[in-house]
């Protein structure tokens, strides 16, 4: 289930980049990324009142406080998607943005960053990571 959960939201993060970078063409980059903010809140709002309603306090509590900088984030992740889909179109920056995230995931799981539980280095996953990088020389020439 997780595989097609994954599959799924590249789908929806691929296809978001588009419409957002064409909300960004007739207003302008941060009209668009708050409206995706301002829309997601929305979303999140109305799947909380029908699907838990979990205490909102719980959110002072939260240790370490800089794991609440998810929404920050999440504001300059739709910035950095809008611009390199409008620079590069979708499938070269679908395909730059998820190496990134391949990399930058693997090091913090080797690293065991930000609570996350430390991984040992695997030599195979490196070379996956590497083999996804000559995927994208190989796609752009």
């Amino acid at each position: 289930m997780g595989w097609i959960i994954a599959l799924v939201s590249g789908a929806l993060m691929s296809i978001q980049g588009v419409f957002n970078t064409e909300v960004t063409k007739q207003t302008s980059i941060w009209v668009s990324s708050g409206w995706v903010q301002l829309t997601a809140f929305g979303a999140c709002l109305i799947m909380w009142m029908f699907t838990g309603r979990e205490q909102i306090s719980g959110l002072w509590q939260m240790e370490p406080k800089y794991m609440l900088l998810g929404g920050i984030l999440g504001a300059f992740i739709t910035y950095t998607v809008i611009k390199s889909v409008g620079t590069l179109g979708p499938a070269q920056s679908a395909l730059l943005i998820v190496v990134a995230q391949i990399i930058v995931a693997y090091g913090i799981e080797v690293f065991g960053m930000f609570g996350v539980e430390k991984a040992g280095f695997e030599w195979r996953k490196f070379l996956g990571a590497a083999v996804a990088i000559l995927g994208i020389v190989i796609f752009k020439k």
